[in-house]
């Protein structure tokens, strides 16, 4: 039986960074809602800023907390309260550990963020890299998140400079949140703001839980064949959208030959392989399948047009008309 790795100790994790805090180099990055990372360069201006903001609040959080009785608890089975510090894993906060491990194993593929090319609209939050000289290999990573309405842009903004209006100068100028929201260690995530790490890798744990289960059903009932390295609850994982749905199905309505029936009825692009299993290669074809299983799918009787019908209310059977099914 695996044995389930050991928490960070995040009291030790602060004395120690406590220790080195003035020593450790840092490296910004911002992500957009497609948690795709761009390396940002930090003014020198900001770097007296930028520990405090986003380093040192958090170590004296700790370590306040750990002479007032500051607890630490799993999130997935704990509420968040007063003096508590919940923490999840990033193998379980799955937009978590695709943002880290882009940021840790693929920099060479990160490129530089510029307004002009990716706006910064689209971006998400900021992620800062703190690492040591002497342990550049353990490297933390603090995340907050970018609310656009604290954000000015040059082309709809003014600045008072020397009494007067006149035009703001920057591509873009940012507010940058002041509270501790989530700190990565490891493979650790703690959140020290429950609400703000929930939104920044859209994470709600009770959906989770009842799509786990929803996929367990899916996968006794139906055949499916996935890609190397995938499977049907990882893909779930990384799609809200998906979540969302499987909350309301009802499994074992529709059988395996009625969804491949159902597809070829709808002109739907479903394949299937050599021992009759649906094949599932990417989110546009989880989406599909999703959809079947929930019987998404119309046909106008009118029109002859199809449709995927978004939002479903079952209708009561017509009066003198005994129950179907």
């Amino acid at each position: 039986m695996d044995q389930k790795p050991e928490v960070t100790d995040i009291f030790l994790w602060a004395n120690k960074t406590d220790a080195i805090k003035n020593d450790m180099d840092v490296e910004l990055f911002l992500f957009n809602k497609n948690y795709t990372p761009y390396s940002i360069r930090l003014n020198d201006e900001l770097n007296n800023q930028i520990k405090p903001v986003f380093l040192y609040d958090l170590i004296n959080f700790v370590n306040l907390g750990a002479g007032i009785g500051l607890t630490v608890r799993e999130y997935e089975m704990s509420e968040s309260e007063d003096n508590v510090l919940l923490y999840s894993d990033t193998a379980k906060v799955s937009l978590a550990g695709t943002l880290i491990n882009l940021i840790e194993h693929q920099r060479s593929e990160i490129v530089e963020f510029s307004e002009q090319e990716h706006e910064f609209k689209t971006i998400k939050g900021i992620v800062a890299r703190f690492s040591h000289k002497n342990s550049p290999d353990e490297a933390v990573h603090v995340v907050k998140q970018i609310q656009q309405s604290q954000s000015l842009r040059g082309a709809n903004a003014w600045e008072i400079n020397g009494g007067k209006f006149s035009s703001f100068k920057p591509d873009v100028g940012v507010k940058m949140p002041l509270d501790n929201q989530v700190l990565i260690v490891g493979r650790d995530i703690f959140a020290f703001n429950p609400k703000k790490f929930e939104t920044l890798f859209k994470y709600d744990y009770k959906k989770q839980v009842l799509a786990d289960k929803k996929v367990a059903e899916i996968e006794r009932h139906f055949k499916l064949s996935f890609p190397d390295g995938l499977d049907l609850q990882t893909m779930v994982r990384e799609r809200p959208k998906s979540i969302n749905k499987l909350q309301k199905i009802e499994v074992g309505g529709i059988s395996q030959d009625q969804v491949i029936d159902y597809a070829d009825q709808m002109q739907l692009e479903i394949m299937t392989d050599d021992a009759g299993a649906i094949i599932i290669l990417d989110n546009k074809d989880l989406d599909t399948f999703v959809n079947l299983i929930n019987e998404d799918y119309m046909t106008s009787d009118i029109t002859g047009r199809r449709y995927e019908v978004r939002n479903k209310k079952a209708l009561d059977e017509p009066e003198g008309e005994p129950p179907r099914g």
